[in-house]
């Protein structure tokens, strides 16, 4: 029998938490009634024109309430107004929630290391190869390489296969910024049209390849140029979700200020932000070449633990158990 619950580890105290699964019951009728019973409204659903107005009716309304409501929201998803730019009173919708900024330099500290691969959001993490002989290939459940990466860019597959990787997800509370995991200048950046399928746990485990089917932003870094991380080519894949229709590049060289797209030859430093989702929760794919990168112990140690219940070790045949990560915190480290 499938658990219905779902938990992670807590990087800092190594604590076993119980996930709160935003919407898991709208989830798991869409994944286990509407797409095998009714596949025409489950395509209506996952659609770009449906998560447009489900984005709308959730994120973009006033609190009906006023400031209770607020308050009650803020509460439920736990932010830390400490952090956030804007005072209380001005987060005064869903979507201005979900978008806040925070002092990232002051309660997100990165190490200093310049070869030292950082988390690209506030998120829950799995590291994993895409590699048969490797301890960690958990790769065919999650995306198909090719397809990922989209199957004409052969340079860039290339270059990455058998590669290692690491897969970041963001639920609703969390600050929903992605910032850059290594310095490098841009090689490439392009758009993959796609669904736009959950990214709940329940939907992850329903289908086969969710992350390689759903709209997603590709961005290759090569890191091996002055000022670089020394860490080979990286692709940074941003993949949209339901309710979130669009990821706005904006990378700012300086906390938040004169952001700006991504281009090719554009040089990105660690750790600052580079793109912002719409509201909801999504995915961010890191994929290095192979041999580049060790990842950090503790996050090895802890997807291996059997002491959490997780869905994705369901049909798998090692444990799955994610950690909760923190933007810029320590992801892995070159060879």
């Amino acid at each position: 029998m499938q658990t219905t619950r779902h938990q992670y580890i807590a990087r800092e105290s190594g604590a076993v938490c119980d996930e709160a699964l935003f919407g898991d019951r709208f989830v798991r009728l869409m994944y286990h009634g509407v797409r095998e019973n009714a596949p025409g409204l489950f395509r209506l659903l996952t659609s770009p024109r449906m998560t447009g107005i489900l984005g709308y009716v959730n994120y973009d309304l006033p609190f009906a309430s006023g400031g209770s409501a607020c308050a009650r929201f803020l509460h439920q998803l736990k932010v830390d107004l400490s952090e956030c730019l804007l005072r209380p009173e001005e987060l005064d919708t869903p979507r201005k929630v979900f978008e806040r900024r925070i002092r990232y330099w002051e309660c997100r500290p990165m190490p200093e290391r310049a070869e030292e691969v950082v988390s690209p959001a506030d998120a829950r993490v799995l590291v994993g190869s895409c590699r048969d002989t490797s301890s960690l290939f958990i790769k065919d459940k999650f995306f198909s390489f090719d397809e990922l990466l989209g199957g004409e860019r052969l340079p860039w597959l290339n270059a990455l296969r058998d590669g290692d990787f690491a897969l970041f997800r963001l639920t609703p509370d969390k600050y929903h910024y992605n910032h850059t995991p290594v310095s490098g200048e841009v090689a490439d950046i392009y758009t993959i049209d796609g669904e736009f399928n959950s990214c709940n746990p329940e939907a992850i485990v329903a289908m086969a390849t969710p992350y390689s089917k759903n709209r997603r932003v590709v961005t290759i870094i090569n890191t091996d140029v002055k000022g670089g991380s020394n860490v080979g080519l990286v692709a940074m894949i941003e993949v949209v979700a339901l309710m979130i229709g669009d990821i706005v590049q904006c990378y700012s060289a300086e906390r938040y200020l004169d952001p700006q797209p991504i281009t090719r030859g554009m040089f990105v430093k660690k750790g600052q932000p580079k793109s912002l989702y719409r509201p909801g929760s999504s995915t961010d794919i890191v994929i290095f070449q192979k041999g580049r990168v060790s990842f950090a112990a503790d996050l090895l140690e802890n997807q291996a633990r059997i002491d959490a219940t997780s869905r994705f070790s369901q049909g798998f045949s090692i444990p799955l158990v994610e950690t909760d990560i923190r933007v810029r915190a320590l992801l892995a480290s070159a060879r």
